[in-house]
C-alpha cells in the first residue's frame, strides 16, 4: 500500500490533515468487493486506526457493490484516507448515471437495501460528481476505547453486543 501525507477539502467539508492515504483501481466485477475489503482492512491493521474493523470493511463493501450495480465502467478506485479523527473511504467511478446534489445521496439509493447499513453505521456517508463520474464515500469517527486497529473492545468484547 503507498502511504503519503496529504489534506484535502470535498464537498461541505475543510481541508483535514491526513495521516494515512492509499488509493487501489479494482477492476469492476464479481471480486472487487472482496478486495475492497482486504484493502481496508489492511489499511485499518497497518495504521492502527481506531474504528471498528468490521463495519469498516463491510461499508467499502456496500460502495463498492453499490458502484458496481450503477454502471460503474471498467473499474472502480477504492480510496482511504486517515486523518487524525476519522476514517474515510471513498468509491469512485466513472459512471454518468443520474445522482443527486453534491452531498446528498440520489433519491432511492438506499432503496432496495444495499446502502442502507452505510447510512445507518456510518457517521457521514454521500455522494458527489467528480470529473471522470461520481464518487461515493463515507466516514467513521474513531472510537478511543477500541483496541488498536482491531475492531474489539480492550477486553476483547465484540462493540455494541451484551456481554
Amino acid at each position: 500500500m503507498r502511504v503519503m501525507e496529504a489534506t484535502r477539502s470535498t464537498p461541505g467539508r475543510p481541508a483535514e490533515t491526513e495521516l494515512h492515504q492509499c488509493r487501489v483501481r479494482l477492476a469492476a466485477g464479481l471480486t472487487a468487493p472482496g478486495q475492497a475489503r482486504e484493502r481496508v482492512r489492511e489499511a485499518i491493521i497497518g495504521w492502527g486506526v481506531p474504528v471498528d474493523m468490521d463495519i469498516a470493511v463491510l461499508l467499502a463493501s456496500d460502495l463498492v457493490t453499490h458502484a458496481i450495480s450503477q454502471e460503474a465502467g471498467e473499474s472502480v478506485t477504492v480510496a482511504i484516507r486517515c486523518s487524525e479523527s476519522r476514517l474515510r473511504i471513498e468509491v469512485h467511478d466513472s459512471s454518468r448515471a443520474r445522482l443527486g446534489s453534491a452531498d446528498v445521496p440520489a433519491a432511492g439509493a438506499t432503496a432496495g437495501g444495499i446502502l442502507t447499513l452505510v447510512g445507518t453505521l456510518s457517521t457521514e456517508w454521500g455522494s458527489y460528481r467528480t470529473p471522470a463520474g461520481k464518487a461515493w464515500f463515507f466516514t467513521l469517527a474513531f472510537r478511543p476505547h477500541l483496541a488498536e486497529g482491531t475492531g474489539r473492545e480492550p477486553q476483547g468484547s465484540r462493540v455494541g453486543t451484551a456481554s
